[in-house]
């Protein structure tokens, strides 16, 4: 720039002495007052000489052309400097996160163990790789705003007076391009340098949370197991027998099932205790279904009926009344010889009959429900029909019991458990909301009834 404002003051100097020498006259140098245009006369008073000369003109200006462009630049530089400060702050900015990103990781091992106690049963705190993610995201976008920088920096014109006085486009100087471009180069190696930091880091903090979490998994499942066994080698009942079946609600899904089936047999005793909520009806206590014939065995009060036994799918009225809320022990006997049967109440019989289902054997391989009546083996349950209340100590013998047996098992003088199936924890499963839970003393349930 200065070689050219040079130039164009020899150019004047070199007309001037050419018309000098042409007219004879002689150039008279006077003192230019500060702030006044070159291309301006001035007296010996400092007095401003009117000129008329075009080439005076011209040159002037061709002055006032570079000076604004001079002013244009000097402003565009002020402006690349300024978005060169935006960028390094921002690049400090991320490296200062970086930097605490990596302290933390550091320092906060216990902190980051005890946020992870807080969300015990697989609910771990937020993944620090969405951080990561979003610096490196931040990255890109500073590196895209330098490359536009640059690619603008090296279209950017300044004007350029030819010869006929008419600008032309030319690059930066080569000094401030380079510079520029040295400066850029610098600030895009710190960039990517850094990008290479934080997904490296990431990487880590991604191993560090996926090794967590299989550490959580592991003790979740170590308790699991350990709680487990507790159960099966702390059993909450004070003997495997003393525990009972809770049902709730009339509903058709909640019922306990017997694991062990029936053999086939010829006669049986069924004895059981049981509380009823429900009125009028306590619904089925039990049912026994085997293939092609889901009524085996069932003892039934639903409606305003009495309760009834069925025996392949024959039915017998019996003069029961447990609806009252209160603990009673029955008990039912059956033989195939005439269909013969008793009913017992809290060790008292309360009647007899025959012909249910004289000479049928109750056939073997079914399935024993708790609480449900079922339409098909196993299955197809009416809530209707539901039992409500609590059960226990239901057992099954394949003979006859004597009446001075069944009211020992009443007043609680004896345990007997059934040979076929005796009640047990291990035998009893429940479904649907259905629990099992301590049984209160034989005593106390004897003097409820």
């Amino acid at each position: 720039m200065l070689a050219l404002v040079v130039g164009l003051l020899y150019l004047v100097a070199g007309r001037a002495v050419r018309s000098q020498d042409a007219t004879g006259s002689r150039f008279v140098c006077n003192a230019i007052p500060p702030g006044a245009e070159p291309g301006c006369g001035y007296g010996p008073t400092g007095n401003r000489v009117q000129s008329s000369s075009p080439v005076e003109d011209e040159l002037r200006n061709t002055i006032i052309q570079l000076r604004e462009t001079i002013l244009q630049q000097k402003e565009t530089i002020v402006s690349q400097q300024g978005t060169i400060k935006e960028l390094n702050s921002k690049l400090a900015r991320c490296e200062a996160a970086a930097d605490e990103s990596s302290q933390g990781k550091s320092r906060g091992q216990g902190s980051r163990r005890k946020e992870y106690g807080k969300n015990t049963m697989g609910d771990l705190p937020r993944d620090p790789s969405e951080t990561i993610d979003q610096l490196g995201k931040t990255m890109q976008s500073l590196k895209g705003r330098l490359e536009n920088l640059e690619q603008q920096s090296l279209r950017l014109p300044i004007t350029n007076v030819s010869t006929a006085g008419v600008s032309a486009l030319t690059p930066l100087p080569p000094e401030l391009r380079e510079l520029l471009r040295q400066r850029l180069g610098a600030l895009e190696t710190q960039l990517l340098r850094k990008v290479a930091e934080l997904e490296e880091e990431k990487s880590q903090l991604y191993n560090e949370t996926a090794a967590h979490r299989q550490r959580t998994e592991s003790a979740l499942n170590s308790l699991l197991e350990r709680i487990t066994e507790l159960e099966k080698n702390n059993n909450a009942f004070k003997s495997p027998e003393d525990f009972k079946v809770s049902l709730p609600l009339r509903t058709n899904y909640l019922y306990g099932r017997i694991k062990k089936s029936l053999p086939e047999m010829y006669a049986f005793t069924v004895c059981m205790w049981l509380k009823s909520s429900a009125s009028p009806g306590i619904g089925t206590p039990f049912s026994y279904g085997v293939p092609g014939q889901a009524n085996e065995i069932v003892l039934i009060e639903w409606g305003n009926n009495p309760i009834e036994l069925l025996v392949n799918d024959k039915v017998a009225q019996l003069p029961l009344s447990v609806s009252d809320g209160r603990w009673h022990h029955i008990c039912i006997t059956w033989t195939t010889r005439d269909g013969f049967w008793e009913a017992y109440q809290d060790g008292e019989r309360l009647g007899t009959g025959d012909n249910l289902a004289p000479w049928h054997p109750i056939k073997p391989g079914g399935v024993i429900i708790l609480g449900q009546e079922q339409d098909i083996v196993g299955g197809r349950f009416d809530a209707t029909q539901a039992f409500v209340g609590e059960l226990s100590q239901f057992n099954m013998w394949d003979r006859v019991l004597r009446p001075v047996d069944i009211m020992g098992l009443a007043n609680c003088s004896a345990y007997m458990p059934g040979n076929v199936v005796p009640w047990i924890d291990a035998n009893v499963e429940v479904f649907g909301g259905a629990t099992k839970a301590a049984l209160e003393i034989c005593e106390d349930r004897a003097f409820d009834s």
